[in-house]
């Protein structure tokens, strides 16, 4: 079965190059594997490929370049990778080498990296343009360019050559919005170890406990059902925290009547989860509490069923928000015209940040949200993307111009609620629904 698996994920490869050779024609693509990065002196962090590299390669290994050249007569799929080196694999790992490229990865041709600026114009020489994405590794943009520059510097006398440097993002990142059934398959793993997770750390949850207790659960969950860890780092965030969007400090010791918002997913063969659940650290809502996570629940459950194709992206961010806004006025935490209300956004100091955003290999996931100013992406089967509105009363909260103070009683509540959606031909599908939240079924 797991040899199956893995030549089911050669051929997704094999047919997302394909894909993108059809799409730049006579051009060649260049793409650079992510670079090692230290944690300090000489230690380094665990290393994670480059999202693009890998949705197109399937290869986990650093200093690697790939070209794609659907113009050249033998070779359309190249890879430059470190040769194998049986002293560095002895410090550093096993690596694939030259012939390994070729045999696991399906390389029509491989070479050592060091022979990159030798071997790379071969395939850049005839090609109508160059698709590269310029990155943050500039030496590598440099290179490229330098490349570019001196193929251009022998235009005249060749008459052919790469006229233009094109960004392969709107290319790739287009292809990479809508998940092929292989891909569905690894976030549904991905959402079940993290359901799991969500799910035992409520149960384990109770006044005394620190939060990292909770982090420390969460992960070895991830870990423990062949996850490759977290998908970024764990949000534990009790009492105020809450009200902290990005908090991962994790280390203060929870108390009854407080609440706890847990933002954490498990990265899954490189697919990524995403799952916020607040609920009441001792098992039961203060009155102003409970208002508030109902007002957060009802806006996301309207959010998810404006969920389905041909519905424009922003509908789901307008439609939480009206809600919410509704909600606040009926709390007397806001005053005023609705319409008014959010066309000033004078909603912010609540709920300051959207409603979701693609989900994939990257937790924040590739794809456009507009085309141009004022034309929307459409939803259609395939995309998968969080939900998530939100209600955050900081205690140092200053209200927008004209709106009243906020009393004592409901300051340092803050409420998310999030889940993975995907997007299918009758309306969508909850990844993530086997995480309770209807308050019946949290209190305890």
């Amino acid at each position: 079965m797991q040899a199956e698996y893995r030549e089911s994920l050669r051929d997704s490869y094999v047919s997302r190059r394909e894909q993108l050779m059809a799409k730049i024609g006579r051009g060649t693509a260049i793409f650079r594997s992510a670079p090692m990065a230290v944690m300090h002196n000489d230690v380094e962090y665990v290393f994670r490929q480059d999202s693009d590299f890998y949705y197109l390669t399937g290869f986990n290994e650093p200093e690697a370049v790939a070209v794609l050249a659907p113009h050249h007569d033998k070779h359309r799929f190249i890879l430059f990778v470190q040769p194998k080196d049986p002293v560095k694999e002895t410090w550093t790992g096993y690596r694939v080498g030259v012939e390994g490229a070729k045999e696991r990865y399906g390389a029509d041709e491989a070479y050592p990296i060091s022979e990159l600026d030798k071997n790379l114009p071969l395939y850049l020489e005839k090609a109508e343009r160059i698709y590269y994405h310029l990155g943050r590794d500039r030496p590598f943009n440099d290179k490229i360019l330098k490349h570019w520059q001196n193929l251009m510097a022998g235009y005249p006398k060749r008459g052919y050559g790469p006229i233009a440097i094109e960004d392969t993002n709107p290319i790739v990142h287009a292809m990479r919005l809508v998940k092929s059934p292989a891909e569905l398959e690894l976030m549904r793993k991905a959402a079940e170890i993290s359901v799991e997770a969500h799910n035992h750390v409520r149960e384990f949850t109770q006044p005394g406990r620190y939060e990292y207790e909770i982090q420390a659960e969460l992960e070895h969950i991830f870990r423990l059902r062949g996850g490759m860890g977290p998908a970024y780092p764990s949000i534990v965030a009790s009492g105020a925290n809450a009200c902290v969007l990005h908090y991962i400090e994790n280390n203060r010791q929870m108390l009854d009547n407080e609440l706890l918002l847990i933002d954490a997913g498990c990265a899954y063969d490189y697919y990524n989860a995403d799952i916020t659940r607040t609920f009441p650290v001792g098992g039961k809502f203060t009155p102003e509490q409970k208002a508030i996570y109902e007002l957060v629940l009802e806006a996301q459950l309207q959010a998810i069923a404006q969920v389905k194709p041909g519905n424009p992206y922003n509908l789901i961010h307008d439609t939480a928000v009206r809600v919410l806004v509704q909600g606040l006025i009926d709390l007397g935490l806001l005053a005023g015209n609705i319409d008014e209300i959010i066309k000033e956004e004078k909603y912010k100091p609540f709920y300051m940040h959207s409603t979701g955003h693609w989900l994939g290999l990257d937790v924040h996931d590739a794809g456009v949200y507009k085309h141009g100013e004022e034309v929307w992406q459409s939803l259609q089967p395939g995309h998968v993307l969080t939900v998530e509105p939100g209600i955050y009363i900081a205690q140092n909260i200053k209200p927008a111009e004209g709106q009243p103070e906020v009393d004592e009683k409901w300051r340092g509540i803050g409420i998310r609620i999030e889940d993975d959606v995907l997007v299918t031909a009758e309306g969508h599908e909850v990844l993530t629904d086997a995480v309770p939240k209807e308050v019946a079924a949290i209190e305890r």
